[in-house]
């Protein structure tokens, strides 16, 4: 292709709205153009980006046994109301667009495509002699973002490659799940990317167990957390570790104090001179349920920890249907406001115990009658502790479980690892915290949706058994940004060869110079045919100019047919290392050959 023919504008200046290098970069390459809020463009080169990732991602998808497909945008809610989830992705997240059509239909622009393939999967697999079976596609997804930033990193619409496999039983989806995630690992390397596999959270898609893929950049929105051996690595979100021993309570004997102007663990501590590990801290959460029921839930947890909301909100999810709900639409720490709206009277914030009181709650339908309760596991070990004496001013010191205070009946872990922490699998080892951006995600789904939705097959029994179920997520649009993220420079994109959009870029300097013009073009014309695909720069632009440009798109080659065509020569500039070298005119197809094939 001719840039002189190739809609091609770039930036000198970095756009007002991009944040992070990848987003100015791909704008200032003319890569990307923004269209609306979380909604871009795909221009030309960007597209052959794309084009390359989806192509590696198809080649190993299929070698794994997968078949592709393509599935309606446009779902019906009655599917998503079936899987129990309509409510959740309209609501509580609230990232899917929903519309009515003319016959005042609700449907919604799918941001997965679950149900969709359950009902397909329900309809046509009738028997274990079809199983096990893994459906892809590569398409366009859409969700409706509060607060789209990053460019292609959090968009509203965005392209994804979403797989979903069907098995007989849990060992078969094992072996499904293990499959794609050799294939992953090798698109990510093809693609030339750093990435690390870690432990992570199912969250509304559900499941048992799934895995984050990610690819190290500065900029990423996720925190992973990881030990040096190699053998642990998890987001945040989903990580578990071994927190520093808690150092021995002073307080013998249990009594209540005066502790004024002490509502946060840190004035405690050091009014009482004693360890945060002593303190049994109790934080209040306001939960909503999708059935409208407001639930105060108290968790219990050492003063030195944080409650890792995304482990609360998994608990409270998992017990919801003892309350007649299915999901969590809202939790989050109440303000005095907020609080008073189901509250009988005023709570002391900041100095309360785990007995408060169920009096302090309004005697109302939409108000659960008690507070839930729940007991971090740090907490579980520790004697003659400081906790909230439920008045403001005062806490008690030398309290016990099982003496002065009863143990919440639910102890679980909602402890929120970070680094430094000891590994659980090695205390000799310590979490180490690094950023990614998260590219690729894959579920052991289960039954959820095959019960919910009632996809069953006859086994070898002759028995109407669920279908088991794996999915499978690949941000294509997201992983070319995050490449970006983790390559580049100041001068501009680093692309790892095999998903630049061009190998090569051939640069003339002076377009005034036929001999020049001459032999860019021959070398044009030869590297295209050889299999090496090339940009010319036949642009009447300055060789300045020119150069900048080149360096801003990324191309991983640039072959100049400047000064040195007088000795019979070219200048092939690599682009990661900026590493000059001049080359025989007929020696350049076979350098770049060497040089791509690395």
């Amino acid at each position: 292709m001719r840039l002189s023919q190739l809609l091609f504008v770039t930036l000198r200046e970095d756009p007002a709205e991009a944040e992070i290098p990848s987003h100015k970069l791909l704008l200032r390459a003319g890569y990307i153009r923004r269209i609306g809020s979380g909604i871009y463009a795909y221009l030309p080169l960007m597209w052959r980006v794309l084009q390359k990732i989806s192509a590696i991602t198809r080649e190993e998808m299929n070698a794994a046994g997968a078949n592709e497909c393509l599935l309606p945008q446009l779902q019906p809610a009655d599917l998503w109301k079936e899987s129990g989830r309509w409510d959740t992705y309209t609501k509580a997240e609230g990232i899917m667009f929903s519309l009515q059509d003319r016959q005042e239909r609700e449907l919604g622009l799918g941001p997965t495509h679950e149900e969709v393939i359950t009902a397909i999967a329900r309809d046509t697999i009738r028997s274990y002699r079809q199983l096990p079976v893994n459906l892809y596609q590569i398409q366009t997804k859409f969700r409706d973002e509060i607060r789209p930033r990053f460019g292609l990193m959090r968009g509203r619409e965005f392209i994804m490659k979403d797989a979903y496999s069907f098995n007989v039983d849990e060992n078969c989806l094992e072996k499904t799940y293990r499959a794609m995630d050799t294939a992953y690992r090798n698109i990510f390397s093809r693609c030339g990317l750093a990435f690390r596999a870690v432990e992570a959270d199912s969250g509304a898609i559900g499941g048992s167990a799934s895995q984050e893929f990610m690819v190290l950049a500065d900029a990423g929105e996720d925190e992973v957390l990881y030990t040096a051996d190699g053998r642990y690595a998890a987001n945040v979100e989903k990580a578990v570790s071994r927190p520093a021993d808690a150092v021995d309570s002073p307080f013998g004997r249990f009594e209540r104090r005066e502790t004024p102007n002490t509502d946060s663990i840190g004035s405690l501590a050091t009014f009482l001179d004693c360890s945060p590990t002593a303190i049994v801290k109790n934080v209040l959460y306001e939960a909503i349920y999708d059935t409208g029921l407001v639930l105060p839930v108290l968790v219990s947890i050492r003063g030195d920890r944080e409650v890792n909301e995304v482990k609360l909100q998994n608990e409270l999810t998992r017990t919801a249907a003892a309350r007649g709900a299915k999901t969590i639409l809202s939790l989050k720490i109440p303000d005095a406001e907020t609080a008073a709206r189901w509250l009988s009277r005023p709570l002391p914030f900041g100095y309360l115990g785990p007995d408060v009181g169920d009096d302090f709650l309004k005697k109302d339908p939409a108000i659960a009658p008690k507070f839930e309760r729940i007991a971090d596991k740090t907490v579980i070990e520790l004697k003659n502790f400081v906790t909230g004496a439920n008045e403001t001013g005062f806490h008690v010191v030398g309290a016990n479980w099982g003496k002065e205070f009863p143990l919440p009946d639910r102890v679980v872990d909602l402890d929120k690892a970070r680094p430094g922490d000891r590994a659980v699998h090695d205390p000799e080892q310590f979490l180490e915290s690094a950023r990614g951006i998260e590219v690729g995600h894959i579920f052991q789904l289960g039954y959820k949706y095959s019960r919910a939705m009632g996809a069953n097959y006859t086994n070898e029994a002759g028995e109407s058994v669920p279908l088991c179920m794996g999915c499978y997520g690949i941000g294509i649009s997201r992983l070319a940004q995050a490449a970006v993220e983790q390559s580049h420079d100041k001068d501009g994109i680093i692309w790892p060869v095999a998903i630049a959009p061009y190998q090569a870029i051939v640069v003339i300097p002076n377009l005034a110079d036929p001999e020049q013009v001459r032999v860019a073009e021959t070398l044009y014309t030869e590297l295209n045919r050889a299999g090496i695909e090339t940009l010319l720069d036949d642009r009447d632009e300055r060789a300045g100019v020119k150069f900048k440009d080149a360096d801003l798109i990324g191309i991983p080659y640039r072959v100049v047919t400047g000064k040195s065509l007088k000795s019979g020569k070219v200048e092939v500039v690599e682009r990661a290392s900026k590493k000059a070298e001049e080359v025989p005119i007929d020696g350049v197809i076979d350098r770049l050959r060497a040089a791509i094939s690395r």
